[in-house]
């Protein structure tokens, strides 16, 4: 569910509570913003004095943010105990009460067979008359209308399914994807007296004014826009729907016996359904516990709302409990309204740019992401920062998961379908039993096609697509966390596309992969950009200067970082592979340079100069022929532009050699120095002894005619 939310207010100083006989709070006891928060205020605007305070001396502003951070652990603490009796999910819980309820169960599987066993009855005779594939798109709208009138667990379930390529077709997870909370309000007397029951307090003592109706209304709950009486804040209050617990867990009962008996008879499905029916509804259950949700918030907003262009509402955690969330309440657009978004001087796609670097951060560095990012979860505000919403659904990508993606994108560069098809083993897609040499010529078929674009051309959505056909043909289990990324991914771009027909999120990524590969140290990340650069035991200058020239599009590049985890790796002990490597080029480098050198000299000689020192070849005074003089020269000219482009960085320091001097002081660095050194000195003089040879060689007689 999304929450609009808004500006702001200045706190009081006290707020009045029925569990202290009607009386004011002290400040100390304030209910604050459970992250950053400005700091209360007086109502005659004037600042408590210290003695207001039982101290002799003005506090620091440290020890005022300690009082802070401890009052918001203490609020937080006092929410999660009023929490402590939220559910978990427990198949075995569930299966003992619901067991017990037999006529609620009959009556329930009645209504679900009702709807579902049509729609399975008009398969069959699309399968019998052959045409379920031009069916296809007309049922997958049937069943997400199915599902709409099914209620809260069925539209769960769709939006779920519509991330799983390897069990539905694509016309399913397009259309599945459609499927809305919007759901017919409750009664705002049961919200109500839901949070006086819940926060046990009164209405009256914690709001001055609410909306005398929801201002949003999802599967699990809807929401009120409220002002805090004792501040006069504006908030967002997510109230839970009444007996929605009990119905998502009669509905998890009966779809796992459903799940039971598709493991047993079903041997067509390689997935293991009631393992995906448990996972779905853990994450379900999580979303029903609202301090989890206001836990989830914090977290996010701890990692990502260090970027000036996020914002993550904060939470009050006096007034939240299992069935009541409150947060700040932010101003803004759905990111799919472009004219209004734009009539207030905003860009959508500088917005979209900003959910893509924020989301690869969310997927690739810390691992915990949201896992919902669709249009009313995500605002533009009015000073341009990018709101994100509903922290009920979130993920978390394992580490080695992270690293392996961005190796599968080394390997996607590189045309390297068989190491693509062994990165599954490490992404968990599939067991390690399975044999992955008939899915390489499915990948080669389909990237060879794809790859024919640039990396600026290439859509998302068509590259989602097309996995999602060779993950459904063979025996692939997508890990959640996986499926959740690229819908997240495929959302941003949908959303980019209301503003530039022509945007691909994959262009606006690839700087950001670019950065990682040059400076993150971590050894996996390390060998994937030696494995982009050296094919057949050469460097391939163009791929380093793409790198660098992309990685500095992310404004987190560091140039001084750029190819230190290499430089490292190079003198280590491990490191001779690479060493070898490395002089090899470091001769063709400098010999590029010399030859350059004498090229450009010869080039700034006067005339009557050159014409003493030419062998008459058009080379001036080197015997190479055309093309390899020009190969040569490009390379020195390609090592001038890299350069260039680390000079060029903001973050370029001339003390970015210090620790490259530092390394070459080792006696392993003073080797390799001296292997280039010799080497290009061996490779410049049989360039001089082939010079001398055929300057003195006499030229063949003339031919008599």
């Amino acid at each position: 569910m999304s929450l609009v939310v808004g500006q702001s207010l200045g706190l009081g100083d006290g707020v009045w509570s029925r569990r202290n006989g009607g009386k004011f709070l002290n400040r100390r006891r304030l209910i604050r913003a459970a992250l950053v928060q400005a700091r209360p205020s007086r109502e005659d605007g004037a600042s408590p004095s210290p003695s207001s305070r039982g101290a002799t001396t003005k506090p620091s502003i440290v020890q005022y943010r300690r009082a802070e951070l401890a009052d918001d652990l203490q609020a937080e603490s006092r929410a999660l105990g009023r929490a402590i009796d939220a559910s978990v999910y427990s198949p075995e819980l569930i299966a003992r009460k619901h067991g017990n309820q037999p006529f609620k169960a009959i009556r329930r599987s009645l209504e679900i067979l009702g709807a579902l066993g049509g729609f399975a009855l008009k398969l069959g005779i699309d399968q019998k008359q052959g045409k379920l594939e031009k069916n296809m798109k007309k049922r997958a709208g049937e069943l997400r209308k199915i599902f709409t009138r099914l209620g809260p667990t069925f539209v769960k379930l769709g939006q779920g399914l519509s991330t799983r390529p390897d069990l539905c077709p694509p016309d399913y997870l397009e259309e599945l994807a459609e499927l809305q909370d919007a759901l017919p309000t409750f009664p705002d007397a049961e919200a109500f007296a839901c949070i006086e029951r819940e926060l046990d307090l009164s209405l009256e003592s914690i709001f001055s004014t609410v909306s005398p109706e929801p201002i949003a209304a999802a599967s699990l709950g809807q929401v009120y826009k409220a002002q805090l009486r004792y501040s006069g804040q504006v908030v967002a209050v997510k109230v839970q729907r009444p007996g929605i617990e009990e119905a998502i867990g009669l509905d998890f009962y009966l779809i796992r016996g459903v799940g039971k008996l598709i493991n047993k008879y079903a041997d067509f499905i390689t997935t293991d359904v009631l393992t995906l029916i448990d996972e779905f509804a853990c994450r379900v259950y999580q979303e029903l516990n609202y301090v989890q949700e206001a836990q989830n918030a914090r977290r996010f907003k701890k990692l990502y709302a260090d970027k000036a262009d996020v914002l993550v509402p904060d939470i009050f955690w006096d007034y939240t409990s299992r069935k009541v969330l409150t947060m700040e309440w932010v101003e803004g657009t759905k990111l799919n309204e472009q004219v209004a978004i734009e009539s207030q001087g905003l860009k959508v796609l500088d917005l979209v740019n900003t959910g893509i670097q924020c989301s690869l951060r969310q997927l690739l560095e810390y691992g915990f992401f949201h896992a919902d990012p669709h249009p009313g979860n995500l605002l533009a505000t009015p000073d341009g920062k990018l709101a994100f919403l509903d922290f009920g659904m979130m993920s978390e990508t394992p580490e080695e998961a992270r690293f392996a993606i961005i190796g599968h994108v080394v390997h996607l560069v590189n045309r390297d379908y068989e190491a693509m098809a062994r990165d599954y083993y490490a992404l968990k897609f599939l067991s390690p039993d399975v044999d992955v040499t008939p899915i390489v010529p499915a990948l080669r078929d389909f990237f060879d096609d794809a790859l024919n674009y640039t990396v600026s051309e290439l859509n998302f959505k068509t590259l989602v697509d097309g996995l999602g056909a060779v993950f459904y043909q063979y025996p692939f289990n997508v890990p959640a966390y996986y499926a959740l990324i690229l819908r997240s991914l495929t959302v941003l771009e949908g959303l980019a596309l209301y503003a530039d027909p022509n945007f691909k999120v994959l262009a606006a990524s690839y700087p950001y992969f670019a950065k990682r590969l040059l400076t993150d140290p971590n050894p996996y990340l390390r060998d994937a950009l030696i494995e982009l650069l050296f094919k057949d035991g050469k460097f391939r200058w163009n791929r380093l200067e793409n790198l660098l020239q992309q990685g500095s599009k992310d404004r987190d590049f560091s140039a001084k970082d750029a190819l230190q985890p290499v430089l490292k790796l190079l003198l280590d002990q491990n490191g001779e592979e690479l060493r070898l490597l490395v002089i090899k080029e470091a001769v063709r480098v400098s010999e590029a340079i010399a030859l350059g050198t004498v090229v450009d000299t010869y080039n700034s000689m006067p005339e009557f100069l050159r014409s003493l020192v030419s062998n008459g070849n058009g080379n001036g005074p080197l015997t190479m022929n055309p093309t390899e003089l020009e190969s040569t020269l490009e390379l020195r000219d390609q090592v001038s532009r890299i350069w260039g482009l680390l000079q060029s960085s903001e973050s370029f320091d001339p003390a970015i050699l210090q620790p490259i001097v530092q390394v070459l002081q080792q006696p392993e660095a003073r080797k390799l120095g001296g292997r280039v050194a010799g080497g290009v000195g061996q490779r410049l003089a049989a360039r001089f002894l082939q010079q001398l040879l055929r300057a003195t060689t006499p030229s063949s007689p003339p031919t008599n005619p």
